[in-house]
């Protein structure tokens, strides 16, 4: 059996009139820059979340860095960001001359610590960034809230993993002034190329991202601020309004999954399974195992046709772009851990049961022997 780690033909394939018509619309329309299929998308994106405001943007990545320059974050400046997440939680940052604060992770759910969380605030910290990574949201998300309110920070979410996850049955991406989320293809909510999206309810937030996206104007050439071309291109828009009306679905199949490999691997001694707070309803966008021959059993699970992935073998504090911050292995042990034996093993919506089980019963059989 072949079972790749996720597959987008098959998605494609079982929404592909729909979403051949969609873009044809747009096509036919010629209106392929912040046109309707841009307005429409971002208005059912918008109530998808319960949020008054949603910004279409070209990428994760710059809607994180947008978000970051609405709230008023200046050169100098500090945000707090977890050390296990992709590199694209601190490059916009950075880009700003603000500065990354990494703080460590929880060890059960590899989110940002919130016990850590009050010793790495300074006078300098004016955002705090945490990370629902993996399509699970920070449980805590009341402390950081309660935690930034006392020292008058603003909250950032980095959603791009977490597009329809609840926590007290409130989507991420809603919890702090702004948030921000990825469209890239691979994501639960994908687009056929780049994408992001800003939320929030602040007026004020919502009026500044318009503005930066598109050139820094509201009004065709009156320039309010020095804004830039970072806006969501319409035939991803269409895609991803086509796709919107399936996530809940599509969510739910990665949960039943999540269960399937949950019970099959319940038991089996040698691995660590993704742990669920209470009053958490994750995503799945990855589903990540620890194991301590972890680059073994990838490799044996190559040899019988599936396809594993690591997020991520390398923590930003060691990566060679990120030495000027002057942190060293050894600063933040429990990530520097889990990069050393975490293994994303195959989750999408199209996946059957079989799929899971083949998996499941493969790494049972590496580990046993």
């Amino acid at each position: 059996m072949q079972v790749p780690f996720v597959d987008l033909k098959a998605q494609y394939q079982s929404i592909k009139d729909e979403v051949d018509e969609a873009m044809q619309q747009v096509v036919d329309s010629c209106a392929f820059i912040l046109g309707p299929a841009v307005s429409r998308f971002e208005t059912n994106f918008g109530q998808f979340l319960h949020t008054q405001h949603a910004i279409g943007v070209d990428s994760g990545t710059q809607a994180i860095e947008l978000a970051l320059r609405a709230v008023g974050l200046q050169a100098g400046d500090e945000v707090i960001i977890p050390a296990n997440t992709f590199i694209a939680s601190a490059l916009p940052v950075t880009r700003l001359g603000a500065r990354p604060v990494l703080v460590d992770i929880d060890p059960k759910t590899y989110n940002l610590d919130v016990n850590q969380l009050q010793s790495a605030i300074t006078p300098r910290t004016r955002v705090l960034l945490p990370v629902h990574l993996y399509g699970q949201p920070v449980a805590q998300m009341e402390s950081i809230l309660q935690i930034a309110e006392a020292h008058h920070l603003t909250v950032v979410e980095d959603a791009c993993q977490a597009h329809g996850a609840t926590l007290k049955g409130k989507r991420a991406g809603t919890f702090g002034k702004a948030a921000a989320f990825s469209f890239y293809p691979g994501k639960n909510l994908g687009a056929y190329g780049d994408g992001g999206m800003v939320t929030t309810d602040d007026e004020q937030v919502a009026y500044l991202v318009k503005q930066l996206r598109n050139y820094g104007q509201t009004v065709k050439y009156h320039h309010d601020h020095i804004g830039f071309n970072h806006r969501l291109d319409s035939i991803q828009a269409a895609v991803l309004d086509v796709k919107l009306k399936y996530l809940d679905r599509w969510n739910a199949a990665r949960r039943q999954h999540a269960g399937e490999y949950m019970a099959a691997l319940a038991d089996v001694e040698g691995i660590i399974l993704p742990h669920v707070p209470n009053e958490v309803e994750p995503v799945w966008h990855i589903f990540a195992v620890r194991v301590k021959q972890r680059d073994a059993l990838m490799a044996y699970l190559e040899e019988h046709g599936i396809s594993t992935g690591i997020h991520y073998p390398i923590p930003i504090h060691l990566q060679p772009a990120y030495e000027n911050l002057g942190y060293k292995a050894g600063d933040f042990p429990v990530t520097e851990q889990i990069a050393n034996e975490l293994v994303s093993l195959p989750m999408y919506a199209e996946m059957t049961p079989e799929m899971v089980t083949y998996v499941s019963d493969k790494i049972i059989e590496f580990l046993s022997n």
